[in-house]
């Protein structure tokens, strides 16, 4: 290894990053961790050998607890003058962030471990050490865990010593603390501690009572604010680290001079003072004032609050905070409900809160003795089209909102308000993308002569409202929020129209909907043993395809094309120049073949039957969609077994890790593959980049083979699986596809990669159980089994503090 890289990644005279050079080898074996504010906060792992920096980038940070598994991405090689280095990279460099030193020392081999020299070990990726630090002490292991020629990814493992703890460590707060549940919070609560917080039930009516308290109702984001030490850590009500969002609120905190847990509201306020929630989630990128109205303390300076009344612990609050200008107390009035409600109202809060004055704290339950009580209501609603502004035609005036009821979409108004200028332009700009031709309602709506343009409807949005009319409607809606996409809903199949015409050619036209699909050879036998046509094929993937395409629209595809049958020689297709007028594409720059790439996208019935009479017998298609490429909607463990292996036992992989996932609490559906195993897939509410999904999905993997070690291995070399089953991670990666769900497989007989009841995994199983000439029975009776897998609001860092416990 040698410095190149690092070079061309600097430009040294706008870093303040040593320049360095390599150094001749040394006796001294030093480490640094460096704590690196960059896009993403991260640690940077960096140890001396042969002359420079070997290192590595841990998101998580280091753990003291040998059954943490961090991952550690290798990295360039830094120069040894990088052991001091700290400070901030300037915006526009490589790197770009605030870097301190969290932990520094020497280390050397651990020689009970192996006897090879640590060249040999980071080359052969098995490097077993002994540090000896400031915070990072003992015995550790880094193992590679892909091939060189890969982005590198280790992990790096605690091992079990004198120094090694068994709770929750997190490198964040610097302190090892027990996550033990509420009954023993009251002794061993102190700043670190990842909990939940009090929650509120709501009640309709505001009342009056001397034993209430009554606050202003923010409307924010729920903050848990840790500092210990001068510390911080900003915990959200999930668990989700805010240090970085709210660093302007991390810096201010940090003057505070007690140990101290405080519980409120980060809001973003306007000239008026009042919260503006749509502002904030684009915070910093936002106008308004940051604010964060504490209105209670959970723990101050080695003692517990919890069991002293709600009262007692606001009346300390002023004295832990003092005059800071973001951090505010939030203050209340006791008894008068009623009247602070009506001035919350007329200044446009969304409402009050009220408190029992001498409540204690329930850690993470929601209880009766604090209620919120609104002046507006709010409803997710789904987009289900558009009218345009009587100003121009290129800003939305107003949005047709719809709801299901009983599996039917009904409409519920149109909300006009809640828009500035530049957010009518981007949604219309945003929706258009979703137009179709026809009312997505069955009956006509009442749109008062306005032009109207209606979508597809997979797009959420969060609305306030005054009341509902006598016919369902929202009376005065207000938008609040634009969510994220949906699919998956429940849509009745239509009626594909469909006709069929001889061209000029000696080829065949189909008419579906409207669009015209050329299509041959109808006769050709793609299944030879089985006689099965591609005729066949057509016929199938137009019966199937209102319960396909959900899975399939604004997904780019990979083509596997087999345009002579299963037996014949087939190739994969990515690119697409010459299509018809009316099929969708997405271009994506591709960095291996250096120029974008055209994908088809399957958009509608005809897309689809284009791409079966181009010999697509599978389906292929990603696991994101094109608003949000770098993020999949689901992640995928796919179950491979070696050849002549009992499907029984991939039964048995498939229902360990349901049961890990029921433990968990994670939602997750199975498919049968079509061809040897089996597919689990884990919703992912598209939130999460491949990376986080991939790295997710191997921590699962990793505690299946700790359970079942005979059994399965996450070993990518067919000759050192050793007859065991694969559990295939890397399915998880930008581009990269399984096929779909209801989607035909190359394979003897036609058989369907179909969904499953998780219950309906048997010993009598096969992978090939379900075939293409009987399946659409199966749907018709059991419907999408997949139908639902968006509407999963999944969270991952709840997920990983389940798993550390």
């Amino acid at each position: 290894m040698n410095l190149k890289q690092y070079y061309d990644k600097r430009n040294f005279e706008k870093t303040p990053e040593p320049k360095g050079e390599l150094q001749p080898v040394s006796n001294n074996q030093r480490f640094v961790i460096q704590r690196h504010a960059a896009s993403r906060l991260h640690y940077d792992l960096r140890l001396e050998i042969n002359g420079t920096l070997k290192s590595w980038a841990i998101p998580k940070g280091p753990s003291m607890n040998p059954t943490d598994k961090r991952l550690a991405v290798r990295t360039e090689d830094h120069p040894l003058e990088y052991l001091t280095f700290h400070g901030t990279i300037p915006k526009g460099n490589y790197g770009a962030g605030h870097m301190i030193i969290w932990d520094t020392g020497t280390f050397e081999v651990d020689t009970k471990e192996t006897d090879k020299e640590l060249s040999e070990q980071l080359a052969i990726g098995n490097i077993k050490l002994n540090f000896y630090g400031s915070k990072i002490r003992g015995r550790f292991a880094l193992v590679r865990t892909t091939s060189k020629n890969d982005t590198e990814q280790w992990l790096l493992l605690k091992k079990k010593d004198e120094y090694a703890i068994t709770t929750f460590y997190d490198a964040e707060t610097l302190v090892p603390i027990s996550t033990t549940r509420k009954k023993k919070f009251a002794t061993q609560l102190k700043p670190g501690s990842i909990l939940q917080p009090m929650l509120a039930s709501s009640t309709k009516d505001i009342f009056n009572d001397p034993n209430y308290i009554f606050e202003l109702k923010w409307d924010g984001y729920r903050v848990l604010a840790h500092i210990t030490n001068g510390k911080i850590l900003l915990q959200s009500r999930n668990g989700i680290n805010y240090n970085i969002k709210f660093s302007k609120l991390y810096d201010e905190l940090a003057t505070i001079e007690h140990d101290v847990i405080l519980d409120g509201e980060v809001v973003l306020v306007d000239s008026n003072g009042v919260s503006q929630f749509g502002e904030l989630q684009n915070y910093p990128d936002s106008t308004g004032e940051l604010r964060y109205y504490v209105f209670d303390m959970l723990y101050l300076n080695g003692h517990s609050m919890l069991d002293l009344k709600l009262i007692e612990r606001k009346s300390l609050i002023n004295d832990v905070i003092g005059d800071l200008t973001i951090t505010q107390y939030c203050d209340h009035i006791e008894g008068m409900g009623t009247a602070l409600f009506e001035k919350a109202i007329e200044a446009g809060m969304e409402g009050v809160m009220a408190k029992e004055q001498n409540s204690n704290y329930a850690v993470g339950s929601r209880t009766e003795k604090w209620l919120k009580v609104k002046g507006v209501q709010s409803t997710d609603a789904i987009i289900c089209g558009f009218t345009e502004s009587a100003n121009s035609p290129e800003l939305i005036g107003s949005l047709i909102l719809g709801q299901y009821q009983q599996d039917k979409l009904k409409y519920i108004g149109n909300c006009g308000t809640g828009f500035t200028d530049k957010s009518r332009k981007e949604l219309q700009l945003l929706l258009s993308k979703y137009e179709v031709n026809e009312n997505v309602f069955k009956n006509k709506i009442p749109l008062k002569g306005r032009i109207s343009h209606w979508t597809q409807p997979i797009l959420e949005c969060e609305v306030t409202f005054s009341e509902l009319t006598k016919n369902g409607l929202l009376r005065n809606p207000v938008l609040k929020r634009i969510k994220s996409e949906i699919l998956n809903i429940p849509i009745e199949p239509k009626n594909t129209e469909v006709s069929i015409k001889k061209s000029t050619s000696s080829k065949e036209v189909i008419t579906i909907d409207g669009l015209k699909v050329p299509i041959s050879n109808l006769d050709k036998i793609y299944w030879p043993e089985s006689k099965i046509t591609k005729f066949n094929l057509i016929d199938y993937y137009l019966n199937i395809s209102d319960y396909l395409l959900p899975h399939l629209i604004d997904r780019p595809q990979n083509l596997h094309r087999h345009p002579n049958g299963i037996h014949q020689e087939s190739f994969y297709q990515k690119d697409n120049d010459y299509l018809p007028d009316w099929f969708e594409t997405v271009s994506v720059y591709s960095k291996s073949s250096e120029r974008e790439i055209n994908y088809l996208m399957c958009q509608n019935t005809a897309s689809l039957i284009y791409m079966a009479n181009l010999g697509c017998i599978e389906i292929n298609p990603w696991s994101s969609r094109k608003l949000s490429l770098d993020k999949p909607d689901y992640g995928i463990i796919d179950l491979d077994p070696p050849k002549n292996m009992a499907f029984k036992k991939v039964v048995e992989v498939a229902k360990e890790f349901h049961k890990i996932l029921s433990d968990l609490k994670i939602e997750s559906f199975c498919k049968l593959s079509g061809s040897k195993g089996i597919h689990i897939y884990l919703p992912m509410s598209t939130k999460y980049s491949y990376e986080e999904v991939r790295n997710f999905i191997k921590l699962l993997c990793l505690l299946v083979e700790e359970r079942l070690p005979e059994l399965t291995t996450l070993e990518r070399s067919i000759n050192k699986r050793k007859g065991r089953i694969y559990l295939d991670y890397l399915q998880n990666r930008r581009g990269h596809t399984i096929a779909s769900v209801h989607s035909v497989r190359p394979i003897a007989e036609a058989p369907i990669s179909a969904p499953l009841h998780w219950q309906e995994l048997n010993n009598k199983l096969t992978p090939r159980h379900f075939k293409m000439k009987d399946y659409i029975t199966r749907i018709k009776e059991q419907g999408d089994l997949f139908k639902k897998i968006s509407e999963v609001n999944f969270d991952m860092n709840n997920a990983l503090m389940q798993i550390d416990k």
